[in-house]
């Protein structure tokens, strides 16, 4: 679908890391800054030196996959008057403006939001993401910025994984109700933050500690190539795979309740952001697909809420726990082969028996 060069990027970039980075200065120019090394820019991006976390390691990953700092040098310091003479400063300084590309967040009064519906306060990775990462996907996709994908991928992309970031480094909690605030699927701030020195390591000098942060930014890049390839080559199609089927639901049921997938696929990421962009109201209760390695076919309650188990409308309470000629004799339809204990899913041999037992339990 798209011309994908990931794994040509990732591997460039660690290759570029370990001939490059980090370079010892003499010390008869030794500072309070290490300058992360290329021959490639003369561009200069500056975060700050000492203990390292998630939302800058992957911050510097992001700014240089554009093309104004691509492959630009990375100078670890908190002196102002270094700092003044970058190009780009991330989570230090005390200012956020675009414009000089100064994108902190620690200041008093700091309150950007990535917007879109989005209200998680940003990091130094949210914010270079914002105002970079629309131009970051297209150049991964080979896409103008322009294109109604390279806008979807932006926004889930940051969904999935950059918001976890600006949330976490942010002091945000992620459940303070039943419903989670933000999606991490990744860990990835808690084992980027064991990359630190440890207290009890030999060697604390700064050589290591920019060792160590090479390895974070080698970590939180290659982290988030992945993250766009899923999006890529399973994300997007399943969502016009699922799309289609919620479009055609009135051409299986005319209740407009039973949805049959084409094909099977993650439907689950997507039915409830579908439904409501769609406005499709009664919503799903039950999806139906064929197991690929059995060839028989499957009928899931959707359940009330993205990340929830319970169901919206399980399978009768009398098929519960049945099987075969059993369950077929209970529910009076031919070639039933399971039901789940707690009425989640079930199945049958042929597709007709499955949309018979979705119809059924419906009406229950």
């Amino acid at each position: 679908m798209y011309r994908s060069g990931f794994g040509l990027r990732l591997t460039f970039f660690q290759t570029f890391n370990s001939i490059n980075l980090p370079k010892s200065q003499s010390n008869s120019t030794r500072s309070s800054s290490r300058v992360f090394s290329s021959s490639f820019s003369t561009k200069r991006v500056g975060t700050h030196n000492g203990s390292f976390h998630c939302d800058e390691a992957l911050a510097c990953f992001l700014i240089r996959l554009t093309n104004k700092f691509s492959a630009a040098r990375i100078v670890r310091s908190r002196d102002p008057q270094i700092l003044d003479t970058l190009d780009a400063v991330l989570d230090v300084g005390g200012v956020y403006d675009p414009i000089r590309d100064r994108f902190d967040h620690h200041q008093k009064g700091f309150v950007e939001v990535f917007g879109h519906g989005f209200s998680t306060k940003l990091s130094s990775a949210g914010l270079v993401y914002k105002h970079y990462g629309l131009e970051i996907i297209a150049k991964e996709l080979h896409l103008d910025e322009g294109h109604r994908d390279v806008y979807r991928l932006y926004l889930a992309v940051y969904k999935n994984f950059i918001e976890a970031v600006d949330a976490i480094d942010n002091g945000l909690n992620q459940y303070d109700t039943h419903q989670p605030r933000y999606v991490d699927n990744t860990n990835l701030t808690s084992r980027i933050g064991r990359l630190n020195l440890d207290w009890v390591d030999l060697d604390q000098s700064e050589e290591r500690e920019n060792e160590a942060f090479q390895h974070a930014m080698t970590l939180a890049g290659s982290e988030f190539l992945e993250t766009v390839h899923f999006h890529v080559i399973s994300w997007l199609p399943a969502r016009s795979i699922v799309k289609e089927c919620l479009a055609a639901r009135q051409e299986i049921d005319s209740s407009g309740e039973i949805m049959v997938l084409t094909r099977s696929c993650p439907w689950k990421l997507h039915i409830f952001e579908l439904e409501e962009e769609m406005k499709i109201n009664p919503t799903i209760k039950y999806v139906i697909y064929q197991d690929e390695r059995s060839g028989k076919w499957r009928l899931q309650a959707v359940a009330i809420s993205a990340g929830k188990f319970e169901s919206c409308k399980p399978l009768p309470s009398p098929w519960r726990g049945l099987t075969d000629g059993e369950l077929s004799e209970v529910a009076g339809i031919p070639g039933c082969t399971f039901v789940h204990i707690s009425g989640f899913i079930g199945g049958n041999r042929s597709y007709e028996g499955a949309l018979d037992m979705a119809k059924t339990s419906l009406m229950a």
